[in-house]
């Protein structure tokens, strides 16, 4: 059974950070669940790996040049989703005060 925004949009990208980071699986469904501005950043992946898919259908003059940007798209936003898991990962530890 999914979740209730899993049958939305936001299916897409968890299908592709899953595909990026496969081991982080249950991370990403929970971060997605819980943060809006990451699953933007899933959603804007997803696009960006379907407007790359498309880049065949271009015109010969403007294929290479949108390849590119798609692909270094794509490589800054896994680096983006990769660094909010990273940073999802880290909790505060809170000193007690010394007396």
């Amino acid at each position: 059974m999914g979740s209730r925004w899993e049958s939305c949009a936001g299916v897409n990208g968890l299908q592709a950070a899953t595909r990026l980071f496969p081991a982080r699986h249950s991370q990403i469904s929970e971060l997605l669940e819980r943060d809006e501005n990451f699953r933007g950043l899933c959603d804007d992946l997803a696009a960006a790996e379907q407007a790359l898919a498309a880049v065949e259908d271009f015109p010969d003059d403007r294929r290479e040049m949108r390849r590119l940007e798609y692909q270094d798209l794509v490589k800054e936003l896994a680096a983006e989703i990769e660094q909010a898991l990273d940073r999802a990962n880290i909790f505060p530890i809170s000193r007690s005060p010394k007396h």
